[in-house]
């Protein structure tokens, strides 16, 4: 856990937040035991920007990644950071019972079951 938290933390140093001044790092471990990190990336347009989270999880995809077991995020707040809630929706779609590691700067950390942080999420009939 301390592993793929430092992980985060480590790539919160390249997230790109000139506007809103709020980096976050994310870590993200797959099935097989690959990490995927991402940071934000903002836009001045931004509703581009994109989120550490979804950042990891593109990355993963895009290498054929499709079931995760852990994801730790960092950003510095005064509480354990939360992902938004549409990165709550993407991440459901792939492992919707991973743990997320959510911490913050300064040391502290809980862990919670994504299912428990969107309840009823929206899914299609497949």
């Amino acid at each position: 856990m301390k592993d793929l938290i430092q992980k985060a933390l480590d790539t919160r140093k390249n997230a790109y937040a000139p506007y809103s001044q709020f980096a976050v790092g994310a870590a993200l471990e797959a099935e097989n035991g690959t990490i995927y990190t991402g940071c934000n990336v903002e836009n001045a347009s931004y509703g581009l920007s994109i989120c550490a989270e979804r950042t990891a999880l593109v990355k993963a995809i895009s290498e054929g990644a499709k079931k995760f077991k852990r994801l730790a995020i960092v950003a510095d707040t005064p509480e354990a950071v939360t992902p938004c809630g549409m990165c709550r929706q993407m991440l459901m779609e792939f492992s919707p019972e991973m743990e997320l590691i959510l911490a913050n700067t300064k040391g502290k950390s809980e862990t919670v079951v994504l299912s428990k942080l969107l309840p009823r999420a929206f899914k299609l009939a497949r």
